[in-house]
């Protein structure tokens, strides 16, 4: 949602400007990174939205470390939100995805450019035009992921951004 891009937006531009903040973690609520957009949207009449893409590199251009958090799914434009991050970790139950291609569209968010460029290209032309969910351990088997956990995952990714 438009509130949801907007939080990130802010959160994001708060954390870069505070100099007690050493790190980022992105997580999302109720054991869900994001399931990307709602399509019901794509029809309704245009309102003034931050496109997702310059989230996504606002996050790729912090110059303090970025972590995901991925619990449950990240698909669509939430797994290319944890494309922008320079980390990302994982519960062993979470799933990925780029399902947009199933309904007719594209990644929209740069997905398409991120994804080959942190996994290849062949691994990346399955999922973006599939559409198939890639469950975590084969995420990090791709390097989609950079670990796997089977603990709270958002503890873990602090750790993560305290670490780097």
């Amino acid at each position: 949602s438009s509130a949801v891009l907007q939080a990130l937006e802010d959160g994001l531009k708060r954390a870069v400007a505070d100099p007690s903040v050493k790190a980022v973690t992105i997580c999302g609520e109720n054991g869900i990174f994001s399931a990307g957009a709602d399509i019901r949207g794509f029809s309704s009449p245009k309102r003034h939205v931050i496109p997702l893409g310059s989230i996504v590199s606002l996050i790729e251009r912090s110059e303090k470390p970025v972590v995901a958090a991925i619990e449950g799914v990240a698909l669509g434009g939430g797994l290319e939100v944890t494309l922008g991050c320079h980390y990302r970790i994982a519960h062993v139950k979470a799933r990925m995805g780029l399902p947009e291609v199933t309904v007719g569209i594209l990644p929209g968010a740069e997905g398409t450019q991120r994804l080959p460029r942190l996994i290849g290209i062949p691994a990346a032309l399955d999922i973006i035009t599939t559409g198939r969910h890639i469950p975590a351990t084969e995420a990090l088997k791709l390097g989609l992921v950079d670990e796997v956990v089977e603990e709270n995952t958002v503890e873990a990714a602090i750790r993560l951004a305290n670490k780097v």
